[in-house]
């Protein structure tokens, strides 16, 4: 009898120990899903149809904030326009000394200008985009000033380029735009069937033209994989600009797109949910978050 009440209290302890680690494992499981807040988590953001002058949703659309590689599609549609896409250039010593992303090319390699074009949207490489600066503008700081003569012809009032890549730091400091240049640039772009065939590609192979050498690189645009609607067209990161991206999607007769600057590390989920409600006609508002397509992506 004494052997027995000195053993029940413990065996209940041990009882607890075991069970209720897998029961606040069990309530965490179960929880109430957080919800998704653009007026919250994204410093910038506009979305709205293709062609058509009223905005969807809104935030901050003339703020200046830094784009980062959202960047390279005025670069890219300047090589496009150039005429010259069947040009082979040669990789300059400066163009390999950008930090990643980069494609990796070695100094005196040749690169038709077409297929830089392709690194630079869609692996962002930042090797790319310099090559085909220096390439067309003779130097960065000349194809910075291309850049910006560029963007006022187009309609982008609020922006200044001082690189190609989107760099934004030490000697690319002042480089900035908007949300709303950055929806001007986009839908002039893809009046481009061109840009428009090279945005949407989550996969591109290209040879160099002396040693046949081969380059395979992937999309850094993770919502071409995981959002059906998706059609391109252009991600960014960097520290002072935070996750960047600029999205195109077409569902059933719609066509939009978003630009949000500044989002939070959800930024591929952010976009699949303000697509949805711009299809949905939704108001904006508090977003529910879906738990079956949380996935964890390393930014740009």
């Amino acid at each position: 009898m004494n052997r027995f009440r000195f053993s029940f209290p413990l065996l209940a302890l041990l009882f607890c120990i075991a069970v209720l680690p897998r029961t606040a494992a069990a309530a965490s499981e179960v929880s109430p899903p957080d919800t998704l807040d653009p007026s919250q988590s994204v410093g910038s953001y506009i979305l709205k149809d293709v062609g058509a002058s009223k905005v969807v949703m809104a935030k901050d659309t003339r703020k200046r904030i830094q784009p980062a590689s959202l960047t390279k599609i005025l670069t890219c549609v300047m090589a496009i326009e150039s005429g010259r896409l069947g040009d082979v250039v040669e990789i300059p010593k400066a163009a390999t000394l950008v930090e990643p992303a980069k494609a990796g090319f070695e100094p005196g390699e040749k690169i038709r200008l077409v297929d830089l074009v392709k690194a630079s949207m869609v692996r962002s490489s930042n090797d790319a985009a310099f090559a085909i600066a220096i390439h067309l503008g003779g130097s960065v700081s000349g194809f910075a000033a291309m850049m910006n003569r560029r963007a006022k012809e187009i309609g982008m009032s609020g922006s200044h380029f001082t690189n190609p890549a989107g760099y934004d730091r030490k000697i690319y400091d002042g480089h900035y735009s908007t949300a709303q240049d950055l929806l001007v640039l986009t839908e002039y772009a893809i009046r481009n069937e061109l840009f428009n065939r090279i945005a949407r590609l989550d996969s591109i192979s290209f040879f160099e033209q002396d040693t046949r050498k081969k380059y395979s690189l992937k999309s850094s645009n993770k919502l071409l994989e995981r959002y059906p609607y998706a059609v391109g067209i252009k991600t960014g990161y960097t520290f002072r600009a935070g996750r960047c991206l600029i999205a195109r999607a077409r569902k059933e007769d719609r066509d939009i797109l978003l630009v949000m600057l500044k989002a939070g590390k959800d930024r591929w989920e952010m976009a699949e949910h303000l697509l949805e409600r711009a299809f949905a006609g939704d108001a904006p508002g508090r977003l529910r978050r879906n738990p079956l397509s949380l996935v964890g992506n390393r930014p740009e």
